[in-house]
């Protein structure tokens, strides 16, 4: 899958597909292995990392069970977070509150580490829940300092992003994916009700 949505929280969000209204038709997370293999993919866990989270979750497959329910609660409500805003709404209470609380479970698992600046990094915590502590971590700073109204949902699928560009103008997630399928459907419609006289003569 594509790493389209601009931040952490947003491409968690993505890892359900489908059409921008209605159910989703396909999961990228079926399990906890996934859920670390996704982890890896977006940069959220190192392999070190992953090889002990694996470990553990062999270990202790109730508690990688519980801790991948987490997940896909964490995603249910991220979504009922992002989606309204990039409809332009606000998101309920309740959901920032589930958000507040998750942020203030994963900082207290954190520590703050010095490289050009100082930022919240996560690799002393060995917990089955470590691969969603920087996903929610990237949610509340999306919202406490990004601009809001740049958060946007695809055209053509489910897909949230952050709109980057400088006019503010994007509307796919991705113009090799939704983008180019809107110009090819587009270009059929056109085809499709082009009077006959102005169709260019066959080639000889």
């Amino acid at each position: 899958m594509h790493l389209v949505g601009g931040n952490l929280a947003l491409d968690f969000i993505n890892t359900r597909t489908g059409p921008p209204v209605g159910p989703s038709d396909d999961d990228v997370l079926t399990g906890y292995p996934e859920l670390v293999a996704w982890g890896v993919y977006a940069g959220a866990l190192t392999d070190t990392e992953a090889t002990v989270l694996r470990r553990l979750s062999r270990d202790d497959p109730d508690g990688a069970h519980a801790a991948f329910a987490r997940a896909l609660r964490t995603r249910d409500y991220l979504d009922e977070v992002f989606r309204p805003l990039a409809a332009g709404r606000d998101p309920s209470t309740s959901v920032l509150a589930r958000l507040r609380d998750d942020e203030a479970d994963a900082l207290g698992h954190a520590q703050l580490e010095r490289g050009s600046r100082f930022v919240w990094a996560w690799r002393d915590d060995h917990t089955l829940a470590r691969p969603l502590r920087p996903v929610v971590h990237a949610a509340v700073q999306l919202l406490a300092t990004g601009t809001l109204d740049r958060i946007k949902g695809c055209g053509g699928c489910r897909f949230i992003f952050n709109d980057e560009s400088k006019n503010r103008s994007r509307r796919w997630c991705s113009m090799d994916d939704c983008g180019t399928a809107e110009k090819i459907r587009r270009y059929v419609a056109a085809r499709r009700t082009r009077a006959p006289g102005d169709r260019p003569p066959p080639a000889v």
